[in-house]
């Protein structure tokens, strides 16, 4: 199968440059993965990036408290409910404000560096992708 993905390392959290949402999607069901979308654009802290991401991604309630939840809910308890075939997602607009600042845009990517970590040492691929506001 010819997908965009080709050239992409399957446990990465890179930039969205070089691809449209729309591809990106399309790859995904070609693939059989999950595809996890969050349009962050409306978002101004980190309750409201973590509520948002919660809301798109359909995760449990709990995300919304802090990156460690969210880190929780992006890997065991999927690792648990069965085999996994692989998960896209892409974070679109990051903020970039006062409320939202370089620190916290370098946490929460982090936090999907982590997953893709976690779900690459159990061979399954981890693609995120993001940009900013």
């Amino acid at each position: 199968m010819d997908t965009p993905l080709r050239s992409v390392r399957t446990n990465i959290v890179q930039s969205i440059r070089a691809f449209r949402v729309p591809e990106l999607q399309e790859a995904a069901q070609g693939l059989g993965h999950h595809f996890l979308y969050a349009n962050l654009a409306n978002a101004q802290s980190k309750q409201d990036v973590l509520d948002l991401i919660a809301q798109q991604f359909i995760l449990a309630t709990h995300v919304g408290k802090n990156f460690d939840a969210l880190y929780d809910c992006l890997t065991d308890p999927l690792h648990k409910s069965g085999p996994q075939p692989g998960f896209i997602a892409v974070l679109e607009h990051i903020p970039a404000n006062v409320k939202f600042d370089k620190e916290a845009r370098e946490q929460l990517l982090d936090i999907f560096r982590d997953a893709a970590d976690y779900w690459g040492d159990r061979k399954i691929p981890f693609r995120c992708f993001y940009s900013f506001l």
